[in-house]
């Protein structure tokens, strides 16, 4: 190994990769070590439940160490939902304004003496009516006024996971497609008369760290586009709170700060585009000056009841300049009010509002939580997704994660029978150790036999007692043969099957309540035998199908509409 050398980049520029190849480094056996550790035990976990889940559910079913756990989260989430009981609450608003104003504001009721309501205390509408009556012919005075500024620090620049999140908020990016584009982004574009040029570095990576002369050429733009007003007291050294961060990467950022997206739009199409001037806004943005409002707080009493309402307005924008993570809230401004103020009340409105669920996860907000926990790698949150989509384990429906029946069977078999590689606390230490083994403190060899031996015992076990799970019966008849039809799970998802299976293959799909889809007669004749054509569905939506199947198997794609 001596003689092999290894050299590091990060951006696929000219000017970096000569820079590597003068400078070639010796391999780190220590970061072989750990990649070897974390494959042999993705494929031991993987190669092992895989086969065991195929037997005794269906086949065609796959499970791994981070892929599993994930699941775990989607199908324990919408359990809570399931139970969640909502708790009815109300609150008061009063509608007011100043005597020799017609401008009307908002304030809350907060408090009444020196108790402060909870968010559930005004449990119904009768108590909701009463302290609406107790206000009746009450005078409203300002108690208090507060003004303070507040500041807004910028969003690090980007690392895998937070732009994931951001590409999914904002343009609805899958984790996979935001991958796509930001390798090509990464890989080289073509600029015309030059050569191809990696517009971002590296697109794996935990860190939000950037290169000194990076931070020194997005200051010197900053300062030439904005002025000095807009830099920050000093540079900004961001730190990643991942229990994992790999700092010898960098965050994700453009390779130069000269390569606008203006500058480079005509060489992109609209997705790169897109994410190239989002990677950009947000790098340029981390090394600005922090955003400064004007916040007002406004206490009014009115007997002893106590009401807020708040203001507050942009005093300088700083990075907003250039970046907003999302929709920012309109400005609230509130009539200039002052302790002593007599209000005029308009109206006392109650409203009723009810607990709501824990929300289903979406892309950002489970990558989100697979960062938090520690779980996984930024290369593996995105295959880990596609792997639960493409199995039929979880559908995304409105932007949200739905988990399917067969995903709910698999992820509460692996908890019964392998609850610690079910465990999110035992998937984060053993990313944890994994770290370990990369900086030479723990031995690799020795990680795999401490966890390869346990497992092999549970796998041993669960071979033995976990139920094949049956196919279950229905009152429909195959038409095909008289026997009971029963419900089996598939690749993409519940369907009718007959139970004389293999003798007989008559098979009809369900939607997605489980009720039997009957197929749609057309006037279109089969091109083979002339029977008539049936409307079907599949995968890939509707399509026609002769209706003398399985005799004869003639199928013909619907055209869409344009």
């Amino acid at each position: 190994m001596g003689r092999v050398k290894r050299i590091v980049f990060h951006e696929i520029t000219k000017e970096t990769i000569a820079n590597s190849l003068r400078s070639p480094r010796q391999i780190d056996l220590h970061l072989v070590n750990a990649q070897q550790a974390r494959r042999i035990l993705d494929r031991l976990v993987g190669y092992k439940l895989s086969p065991l889940l195929s037997g005794k559910v269906r086949r065609g079913l796959s499970a791994g160490r981070v892929q599993s756990v994930t699941l775990r989260l989607i199908v324990e989430r919408e359990k809570q939902i399931e139970k969640f009981v909502p708790q009815e609450y109300w609150t008061i608003l009063a509608h007011l304004s100043k005597k020799d104003e017609e401008r009307i504001f908002t304030a809350n009721l907060i408090a009444k003496g020196k108790k402060k309501f909870k968010k559930l205390e005004i449990a119904n509408e009768s108590r909701a009516k009463k302290i609406c009556r107790d206000l009746s012919g009450k005078e409203f005075i300002v108690s208090e006024v507060t003004r303070k500024p507040k500041k807004r620090n910028p969003p690090p620049p980007f690392n895998t996971s937070t732009l994931q999140q951001e590409a999914s908020r904002k343009f609805a990016f899958s984790a996979t497609k935001t991958m796509v584009i930001a390798q090509q982004l990464y890989e080289g574009i073509d600029l015309g008369k030059e050569e191809s040029v990696g517009l971002i570095t590296y697109m794996r990576t935990d860190s939000f760290a950037v290169s000194s002369l990076a931070q020194a050429e997005a200051l010197k733009f900053i300062r030439k586009k904005f002025g000095e007003s807009y830099l920050p007291q000093k540079p900004r050294i961001y730190k990643s709170k991942s229990k994992v961060a790999q700092e010898a990467h960098e965050a994700i950022r453009p390779t130069s700060y000269l390569r606008t997206p203006e500058a480079v739009s005509k060489y992109l199409n609209a997705t790169q585009f897109k994410l190239y001037s989002l990677i950009w806004q947000r790098f340029i943005s981390s090394q600005m000056a922090s955003a400064i409002f004007d916040t007002i707080a406004v206490d009014i009493r009115a007997s002893d009841y106590v009401f807020r309402a708040t203001g507050q307005k942009v005093k300088f924008p700083g990075f907003l300049k250039v970046y907003q993570e999302e929709k920012e809230e309109e400005e609230k401004v509130l009539p200039p009010l002052e302790e002593g103020d007599s209000l005029v009340l308009k109206e006392v409105v109650p409203e009723q509002h009810f607990t709501e669920p824990p929300p289903h996860y979406t892309v950002a907000s489970l990558i989100k939580t697979l960062e938090e926990h520690g779980i996984g790698r930024p290369s593996t949150y995105a295959p880990t997704i596609s792997t639960l989509l493409e199995r039929r384990y979880v559908t995304l429906r409105s932007k949200q994660f739905h988990p399917e029946e067969t995903g709910i069977i698999v992820s509460d078999l692996l908890v019964k029978y392998f609850p610690k590689i079910m465990d999110i606390n035992f998937t984060a230490q053993m990313e944890e150790d994994l770290d370990e083994i990369a900086l030479g403190k723990m031995e690799w060899v020795e990680v795999l036999k401490n966890f390869y031996q346990p497992f092999k015992e549970t796998l041993n076990i669960a071979y033995k007692k976990m139920k094949k799970i049956k196919p279950q019966v229905t009152k429909e008849i195959c038409p095909e043969c008289g026997s009971a039809m029963v419900i089996r799970f598939g690749r993409y998802g519940k369907f009718l099957a007959c139970s004389s299976f293999p003798r007989c293959r008559y098979t009809a799909p369900l939607d997605e309540q489980g009720k039997k889809i009957v197929p749609q007669m057309t006037e279109e004749k089969c091109s083979k035998c002339e029977s008539p054509m049936v409307i079907r569905w599949g995968r890939r939506g509707k399509f026609l199908a002769c209706s003398a199947y399985p005799k004869c198997k003639n199928t013909k794609s619907i055209p869409k509409k344009e």
